[in-house]
């Protein structure tokens, strides 16, 4: 049987109800963590948690809005209640928000959503993961960014301006806590194949394919190769890694 890199260790996983982070929950899981996955969609983060159960894994579901102070409070201290401690947080929640829409003429309401959750969202999940892990001596954070945390794309302001911030706070929090054992990355992934992708392609073969002739490498990624990346940046495998953005993207950025 392969040594199991997390044994003994606990991984919290926002938005973990499908996806990159149902995809990441279950990685934590199969390396021996046990895994706290947590998102609004009730129904199919306690499917995640049955999943990891099914194959052998240790996994308790808590229903949080990431935007919200006080339940992001509650969920890091259940996390802790549950299990003891805190090891490893994937900051993955997070929302498309409104597409196609120039600045000019994005609402205001549909911004305010959008950074708040996938940028405040990430901030008061550092903020309380953070806290736990100094009491600990020792930790690793990965936040979800995206390739539009590095580049512009047209029409999705709100987007864009949300995942580059997560980048930004990374690298800042990485740099505040490098002496403290605390590591803290990002993941940018490039066009995955998830629930939030789907909903631009309506499920239409023709656009998935138009898609895929984005990425050099010809495809779409799947969400275990985001999670592979997500639990890399975990492992002692990563020990002398801090502050980085990594692009999952089939090449996309290197043109």
């Amino acid at each position: 049987m392969t040594e199991q890199r997390f044994s003994g260790k606990v991984a919290l996983v926002t938005g973990g109800a499908s996806g990159i982070g149902r995809a990441s929950a279950q990685l934590f899981a199969k390396e021996g963590a046990s895994v706290v996955v947590s998102d609004v969609a009730v129904e199919g983060g306690e499917e995640t948690v049955r999943l990891i159960e099914e194959d052998g894994g240790e996994a308790s579901f808590v229903e949080a809005d990431v935007s919200k102070a006080a339940q992001v409070e509650a969920l890091v201290g259940r996390a802790v209640e549950a299990y003891g401690r805190l090891d490893y947080a994937f900051n993955n929640a997070g929302i498309e928000g409104r597409m196609a829409t120039n600045t000019a003429d994005y609402p205001d309401e549909d911004w305010d959503r959008v950074i708040a959750i996938n940028l405040k969202g990430v901030w008061l999940c550092m903020k309380h993961e953070i806290v736990q892990m100094l009491s600990q001596g020792a930790g690793s954070i990965v936040n979800n960014s995206s390739v539009e945390g590095l580049v512009g794309l047209q029409g999705t302001s709100a987007y864009a301006a949300s995942k580059h911030g997560v980048v930004g706070l990374t690298k800042t929090a990485a740099l505040e806590y490098a002496q403290s054992g605390i590591r803290v990355n990002a993941v940018c992934p490039g066009l995955i194949r998830t629930p939030m992708v789907e909903r631009y392609s309506l499920g239409d073969a023709e656009i998935e394919a138009q898609f895929a002739t984005v990425e050099p490498v010809g495809r779409m990624g799947t969400s275990e190769e985001v999670a592979e990346a997500v639990v890399w940046l975990c492992s002692e495998a990563a020990s002398f890694v801090t502050g980085h953005a990594m692009a999952v993207d089939g090449g996309f950025l290197a043109r």
